[in-house]
């Protein structure tokens, strides 16, 4: 009868605290196979000389990118926060991709600019001005990680100015505030608390990089704890040493991400709120308009690049089989660890919307989850890998398991992160009807939380596509000739010094993720065929 049915939802928090048990269980495994292996495959030694400098090296590299892309995310965010003009919800939607955008297509997107024989040079040559400095090494790094950290950045920014209240902008107004007056007063106080998170979050995936550093890192001077470990199993097939740096690789994340949790949170990346609007006027104006088109450029031009190169070398490429199964292979892989990241994503949701806030239940639903931030892609893939080995399975048997898991696993703190926060709130604004109506569980999910929550779930399946559709460092450690995706079909083009090939893969890349972040969101949204 109406008003009697439970509120507190047992079978929800059942579901929610066996997933976090489970995924909580499979850490402690990795961790177990690690330690393990490390007790019965001795080192060499030779893959850990010199770990003290691999970590200086990585550090100094990942902190120049973390200033540099917090600095051009401020910048991009305050111009576009100012400027209106057509085509600039398509330019925030293209940055909401920089966080899971395949490194890859940016490699190749910055080798078709900066290249040898890329356009600049192109350009130039008529000149006699060629740059004969090479996008090989550490600069060719934080470039990279430039174009890809300072979009995400300014993609967050641009939601924290525009949650900026319409009170305070015309109070602000009203009282004359000029350009350094109304940036000290209120622009950089609704930006400072997330700028520390923000830096963390981009400072740990500097850190931790692979696909950027394997391919751009032009020699071991540049290689990350991340590098090292790859070089050790797959070079000289070093378990031991490779357990070491895992181990070490894990000790720096952690005291990494263990701070950065009592951190503001990020601003989710959808649903920005309209706020009034203060454009800047006189030559402030001309020098945003300046600096947009500057960053853009610096953002939108390996894209094209991409496009531009790859596309004209696309023809041979369709015509091989191996190209035809490394994208099957990638795309059933994708969907299948993108369903399963999001339905994990919602029953944790569902359980932790159902804790109140400082409880410790809440805290175990989510800790296990984002523990998975401090777990790089290949120290994950190693202890898939030294897992199958301890069991006596195959690696290439339990290969295709591996990425759908592990995937999910690295997808699912995004996910979360993206699902949690409104089915909360729808939790909390819908629950006296709930609670009058006597709804089931299942009649609640079908009848007020599906048809409400298809953007967010259409967002979160996007994220965690393309972020398995890009991925490099869980398959660096099971790829072969007859098991590839297509990063790794790219990345032994490269080796191979078939670099049209390689172009022509990132294109095709390049557009599956784009098409992915315009296409899912809006497909779950007509099928859910609701607006809140």
């Amino acid at each position: 009868m109406a008003g009697t049915a439970p509120t507190w939802r047992p079978g929800r928090r059942i579901a929610g605290a066996l997933i976090a048990a489970a995924i909580a269980v499979l850490i402690a495994a990795l961790l177990i196979a690690l330690w393990i292996a490390g007790q019965r495959f001795p080192s060499t030694g030779s893959s850990v000389a010199g770990i003290g400098s691999i970590v200086a090296m990585a550090a100094i590299q990942a902190s120049l990118s973390t200033i540099l892309s917090i600095l051009a995310g401020l910048i991009l965010a305050w111009t576009l926060d100012s400027l209106r003009f057509p085509g600039r919800g398509l330019v925030i939607g293209l940055l909401s991709t920089a966080l899971v955008m395949p490194s890859l297509v940016i490699v190749s997107g910055l080798l078709a600019i900066w290249g040898r024989n890329g356009w600049v040079n192109f350009l130039l040559a008529p000149f006699g001005l060629e740059t004969g400095s090479s996008i090989f090494g550490l600069w060719g790094i934080v470039t990279a990680h430039v174009v890809l950290n300072g979009a995400f950045s300014a993609r967050i920014f641009i939601d924290r100015l525009a949650a900026i209240p319409p009170e305070k902008l015309k109070l602000g107004r009203s009282l004359g505030l000029g350009p350094l007056q109304r940036l000290a007063i209120i622009d950089l106080p609704a930006l400072a608390s997330s700028i520390p998170g923000v830096a963390a979050t981009i400072f740990l995936l500097c850190f931790t990089s692979f696909p950027v550093v394997l391919t751009l890192g032009g020699g071991p001077a540049n290689q990350t704890l991340e590098v090292a470990i790859y070089e050790a199993v797959r070079l000289d097939f070093d378990l031991g040493a490779a357990v070491n740096l895992a181990l070490v690789q894990l000790l720096i994340c952690a005291a990494i991400i263990i701070p950065a949790t009592t951190l503001a949170p990020a601003a989710t990346l959808f649903g920005a709120r309209a706020g009034i609007h203060w454009p800047e006027r006189g030559w402030l104006a001309a020098l945003q308009v300046v600096l947009l088109i500057v960053l853009l450029l610096g953002f939108l031009a390996p894209l094209a690049g991409v496009l531009g190169e790859g596309l004209a070398a696309i023809a041979p490429v369709l015509a091989q089989p191996a190209f035809w199964h490394a994208t099957t292979t990638s795309l059933v892989i994708g969907t299948l660890s993108a369903l399963l990241a999001v339905g994990l994503g919602i029953a944790l949701g569902m359980a932790r919307a159902l804790q109140p806030h400082g409880t410790l239940g809440r805290a175990l639903l989510g800790f296990p989850v984002f523990a998975y931030l401090a777990v790089p892609a290949v120290v994950l893939s190693l202890g898939f890998f030294l897992l199958a080995r301890l069991t006596g399975l195959p690696p290439i048997r339990v290969a295709p398991v591996v990425l759908i898991l592990a995937n999910a696993l690295l997808a699912l703190p995004f996910v979360f992160a993206t699902l949690a926060p409104p089915l909360e709130a729808l939790a909390l604004r819908h629950r006296r009807v709930i609670r009058a109506l006597g709804l089931s569980a299942f009649t609640q999910w079908r009848r007020i939380e599906w048809p409400l929550i298809g953007q967010p779930v259409g967002y979160a399946l996007a994220i965690a596509f393309v972020f398995s559709l890009g991925d490099l460092g869980v398959i660096s450690l099971f790829g072969t000739s007859e098991f590839s995706t297509l990063p790794w079909l790219m990345y032994r083009a490269f080796g191979a010094y078939r670099t049209n090939d390689a172009e022509a893969i990132a294109a095709i890349l390049l557009l599956l993720s784009v098409s992915a972040f315009i296409l899912i969101p809006k497909l779950l949204d007509r099928l859910t065929n609701a607006r809140d």
